[in-house]
């Protein structure tokens, strides 16, 4: 993280680094993408798509507005 400098104080701050809450299931989970725009994981994606279909709630509204206007 970079440095914030305070010109008006002459001094300089850190940012601080706090953790997001997590569900436990997804504890330690890090995405991130390289300089070749590839995605990293820490998590298999299989195990994370079967966690999201287990915890999302599956909206049915936008399947309905979908089906009305065709």
């Amino acid at each position: 993280m970079p440095l914030i400098i305070d010109k008006m104080a002459k001094k300089i701050i850190k940012p601080i680094e706090k953790k997001p809450k997590v569900h436990p299931n997804l504890e330690g989970f890090e995405m991130k993408i390289d300089s070749f725009g590839q995605i990293i994981s820490s998590m298999d994606r299989d195990q994370l798509n079967s966690f999201l279909d287990k915890e999302m709630p599956d909206d049915k509204k936008l399947t309905q507005k979908d089906d009305e206007s065709k």
